[in-house]
């Protein structure tokens, strides 16, 4: 299986971030920063892995139903591996403002 590749550039995380900022998503004004952004999406990455359990319990006991748990196990498969390049994205940042000369 390939893992996907995410591209972000300035370009796209300004104009995320200008979105969240402008109230492009539901939150309460105190998390409305990266950090609430942050927060959020750890919780959706949790939750996904969370469905995709729940989904592999009933399978078990006999009462899911085959794709519902395939497709719930992808989703959380595939949220991780975002939650994953953007980490490794984040700290390929830090290494590189690291090591910049003031």
């Amino acid at each position: 299986m390939s893992t996907p590749t995410l591209t972000v550039t300035p370009l796209s995380a300004a104009n995320a971030y200008a979105r969240i900022d402008a109230g492009g998503l539901d939150a309460a004004p105190e998390d409305s920063g990266f950090g609430g952004v942050l927060s959020r999406a750890i919780q959706s990455v949790a939750d996904s892995g969370h469905k995709a359990d729940a989904e592999s319990m009933k399978a078990i006991a006999g009462q899911g139903n085959v794709t519902d748990l395939a497709a719930a196990v992808t989703r959380a498969e595939l949220a991780l591996q975002t939650a994953l390049s953007i980490r490794d994205r984040v700290v390929q940042a830090y290494q590189d403002v690291s090591r910049m000369a003031i």
